[in-house]
């Protein structure tokens, strides 16, 4: 019989997609079948499921940790924030609606019964289901309607174990302030906490944790260290990227971080790469002089974007980087930025017929339609005959005589555009410098030796150090002793 057990934040941001990718690889490496399951996720870096659909990427690498192929049922509802007010809401890896924050809490109770239902499939297929609230269930303004935390766990009866972060310091007021506001039923669900990024010797926080177990009446499941290797993972937010050593590579990539920037673990390889210098030039700041290659990375919000960028005056900067001959990159929507025009005749990011010239560093012009395109891709460099595995998640179609320059083969057809000195090159596939010999290839050609970065074989091994790190600091036998059948 299935079984489930549920990790839930006495914060955000409190380690718990970690902390759950490192229980799946190691229940996975005792033999269990195990799958993750997220009921509700917000976030604009979504991975294309084997399926058809999309997910969270943090799900993404948590299937990658339990051995399974990404899918839409482990995590049937994703927010991806289009503004300060409004998401697009995707559901069983489907776009549905564009809602502000208003609608979609009068929206959100009829999500429970996607969320069940792909919750049911999945569990049926496996042993042991980790489940991962969403931001904390002490947001008890929230809680009715919630899918994400104490909502889903009543309704699926699964028992819940509480992280709280004593990085950020307020630990003990995190965990005990957490039961002191829960409704008693949704606090008798919860089994035992954990907290997580201690740095330092735990045995100096003995007494704090033992105040959380009298104060709480909840077990004490044990004080799990910082996980210095994160960086080496791809990143769930952008603000994670460059966590690791400082490199100075001889190729320095800048990258403007957009409002809502999407899908930037296209850059994680390259910032784990000791050819490369990745930096994420923030608003306020200019684009630096001296980059090599400036990416334009991928966005939820083209013409938004487009006005962001022109407003911290990047396009001014671009365009002198173009004309000291450095080279550009856009990405998914980066590359409509770069064209000569986006048109949205039916109102797809904004009102209908809203349009804005493009950065004109492309001959190539984006109308944006309502399908949104999700497909695995695999993917050939011509020029090197190197292959790579990619995929495609946008909305608009581009078209232009600098499609007929195509510098990739996707699936047999012509994919991308660059420019007549082939300095300027965009493409609707992400994922491209995960693939060792495709980014060796571009580092070739960029000037630079290659890396020797197998990036594929170091995520691999750093999911199985951090089953090691979490095994070392957690009985496993008590963890799994939690889970309830469902």
């Amino acid at each position: 019989m299935p079984r489930a057990l549920m990790i839930q934040g006495a914060g955000s941001n409190v380690g718990k997609s970690l902390l759950v990718a490192g229980l799946l690889r190691a229940f996975r490496r005792r033999g269990l079948r195990v799958a993750p399951f997220k009921p509700q996720n917000m976030s604009n870096n979504a991975a294309v499921t084997a399926d058809g659909g999309e997910i969270g990427r943090a799900q993404a690498l948590q299937a990658r940790a339990a051995g399974l192929p990404p899918l839409a049922d482990m995590n049937p509802v994703l927010l991806k924030p289009e503004s300060e007010t409004g998401a697009q809401v995707v559901v069983q890896g489907r776009r549905v609606a564009s809602l502000r924050a208003g609608d979609y809490a009068a929206f959100k109770p009829r999500l429970m019964a996607p969320v069940l239902e792909s919750f049911g499939r999945l569990a049926r297929s496996c042993d042991l289901v980790l489940v991962e609230g969403a931001g904390s269930p002490a947001e008890v303004n929230l809680r009715a309607g919630d899918i994400a935390n104490m909502g889903f766990a009543r309704a699926a009866g699964v028992p819940v174990i509480l992280v709280g972060d004593i990085d950020r310091g307020g630990v003990i007021a995190q965990v005990v302030g957490t039961q002191a506001v829960l409704d008693p039923a949704d606090a008798a669900l919860i089994r035992g906490f954990v907290i997580n990024k201690f740095r330092g010797d735990p045995a100096l926080f003995a007494d704090g944790f033992r105040l959380i177990a009298e104060r709480t009446g909840w077990a004490g499941l044990g004080v799990v260290p910082w996980f210095a290797e994160a960086w080496r993972l791809p990143a769930e937010d952008i603000l994670d990227l460059g966590h690791g050593p400082q490199r100075e590579g001889p190729v320095k990539v800048a990258v403007p971080r957009l409002p809502r920037i999407a899908n930037f673990d296209d850059l994680d390889p390259l910032a784990a790469s000791a050819a490369v210098s990745v930096v994420i030039v923030n608003p306020g700041l200019p684009l630096p002089g001296d980059a090599d290659l400036v990416i334009l990375p991928g966005s939820k919000s083209t013409l938004a974007d487009l006005a962001a960028l022109r407003a911290e005056g990047w396009d001014i900067d671009l365009l002198a980087h173009r004309r000291r001959g450095g080279r550009v990159l856009g990405l998914c929507g980066g590359f409509q930025m770069l064209g000569r025009r986006i048109e949205d005749p039916r109102g797809v990011e904004g009102p209908a017929g809203s349009a804005a010239d493009g950065l004109g560093l492309l001959d190539v012009i984006t109308v944006m339609e309502p399908d949104k395109t999700l497909r695995l891709v695999r993917a050939t460099h011509p020029s090197s005959g190197e292959t790579l595995d990619g995929y495609e998640i946008h909305m608009g179609r581009t078209t232009g005589p600098d499609m007929e320059r195509p510098w990739l083969q996707a699936d047999g057809r012509p994919e991308g555009a660059q420019s007549p000195d082939g300095r300027v090159r965009g493409t609707y596939l992400h994922g491209l410098f995960a693939a060792d010999g495709f980014r060796a290839a571009m580092l070739r050609e960029w000037g630079a030796p290659d890396d020797g970065l197998l990036w594929n074989a170091t995520v691999e091994a750093t999911l199985d150090r951090l089953a090691d790190h979490v095994a070392r600091h957690l009985d496993l036998d008590v963890v799994q002793s939690l889970a309830a059948p469902v």
